[in-house]
C-alpha cells in the first residue's frame, strides 16, 4: 500500500521539477543516431584539440625513404608522395576545418540574426533594403559566391572563412525574420511594450529567445555545409595552401595519384564525409527534440 501511495506521489513531483533542459535531453535521447553522431563530434572535437600530442608523426615533415606507401603497421593510413605521414595530416587537419567551420558559421550567424531582427522587428524601408541585399546574394549559388569573394581576395584560410561567412548570412536572416515577424505580435512582447520597454530590449530578451531553436537547428547542419565548401575551395586551390594539412588540399594532391595510392584520397575522403553526415544528423536531432510540431510528447 505504502509503495503504490509513493509511486503515485513520486511521478507528479518529478514532472514539476522538470526544467527546459532536461525537458530537451529527454527528447533528443530518442534520436539515437543524433546521440550517436554527437559522440563522434566531441571525439573529433578532442582528436583536433589533442592533435600535436597524438598524431604519430609531424604532418610536414617528409621521409623519402618511405613515399606514397600503403597503410601499415608503421602508417596506419600511408603516406603521400613526400612520405609524409597520412594519418597525422588528417589528425592535424581535423582541427583545421573545425575551426574554419565554426568561424564562417558563427560570423555568418551573428550578422544574419542581427539582420533577421532589424528587418522582422522595424519592417518598412529597412526590412525592404536587408530583404533584397539577401535577394541578391541568395541569387548566386553557395559555391559560386565563396569562389567569387575568394577570387577578390586572394587564396587562404582566413578568406575561406569570409566567404563562406558571407553566404552564410541570408539564410540567417530569412530564418529569424521569419521567427521575429510572428513573435512580435505575441501577448507577452505587447505586454512589455506596453510597459516602455526599448526594443533593443523586446528584440534581446522576447524575441531572440523564441527564434534560437530554429537557429540552433540550422547552425548546425551549416557547419557540415561550411566544412564541405571550405575543402571544396582548397580543392580547387583557393583555400589552404600547401604544405598545410587541410583535408580540400589533401584530395586535390591526392588526385594525381588515383590508382597508385587510392589511400591518398581515401582517408581525408572519409573524414570528410563522417563530419558533414555527423553534423547534418545532429541537426535532425535536434530539430525534432526543439520543434514541438515535430517532437512526440
Amino acid at each position: 500500500m505504502t509503495s503504490v501511495v509513493l509511486s503515485s506521489t513520486s511521478k507528479p513531483a518529478a514532472e514539476r521539477i522538470r526544467t527546459p533542459w532536461s525537458e530537451f535531453w529527454r527528447k533528443f535521447r530518442r534520436q539515437k543516431l543524433a546521440v550517436a553522431s554527437g559522440v563522434v563530434l566531441l571525439l573529433l572535437v578532442f582528436v583536433a584539440l589533442l592533435a600535436p600530442w597524438i598524431a604519430p608523426y609531424d604532418p610536414a615533415a617528409p621521409d623519402y625513404e618511405h613515399v606514397l606507401e600503403g597503410p601499415s603497421w608503421l602508417h596506419w593510413a600511408g603516406t603521400d608522395d613526400y612520405g609524409r605521414d597520412i594519418l597525422s595530416r588528417v589528425i592535424h587537419g581535423a582541427g583545421i576545418s573545425l575551426m574554419v567551420g565554426f568561424l564562417a558559421v558563427t560570423v555568418g550567424g551573428i550578422v544574419g540574426i542581427v539582420m533577421g531582427l532589424l528587418s522582422g522587428f522595424y519592417g518598412g524601408w529597412l526590412d525592404r533594403i536587408i530583404m533584397r541585399i539577401c535577394d541578391v546574394l541568395l541569387a548566386f549559388p553557395g559555391i559560386l559566391l565563396a569562389i567569387g569573394i575568394v577570387a577578390i581576395l586572394g587564396p587562404g584560410v582566413e578568406n575561406v572563412i569570409w566567404a563562406v561567412a558571407v553566404f552564410s548570412i541570408p539564410v540567417f536572416a530569412r530564418l529569424v525574420r521569419g521567427s521575429t515577424l510572428a513573435l512580435k505580435r505575441a501577448v507577452y512582447v505587447d505586454a512589455a511594450r506596453a510597459i516602455g520597454v526599448r526594443n533593443i530590449i523586446l528584440m534581446a530578451r522576447h524575441i531572440l529567445p523564441g527564434a534560437l531553436p530554429s537557429v540552433i537547428v540550422y547552425f548546425s547542419m551549416r557547419f557540415g555545409t561550411s566544412i564541405l565548401t571550405a575543402a571544396s575551395l582548397s580543392f580547387i586551390g583557393l583555400g589552404a595552401q600547401p604544405p598545410t594539412p587541410e583535408w580540400g588540399a589533401m584530395l586535390s594532391a591526392g588526385r594525381s595519384f588515383i590508382g597508385v595510392a587510392d589511400h591518398l584520397t581515401f582517408f581525408p575522403g572519409l573524414a570528410i564525409f563522417v563530419t558533414v553526415l555527423a553534423f547534418n544528423l545532429l541537426g535532425d536531432g535536434l530539430r525534432d527534440a526543439l520543434d514541438p510540431k515535430l517532437s512526440q510528447l
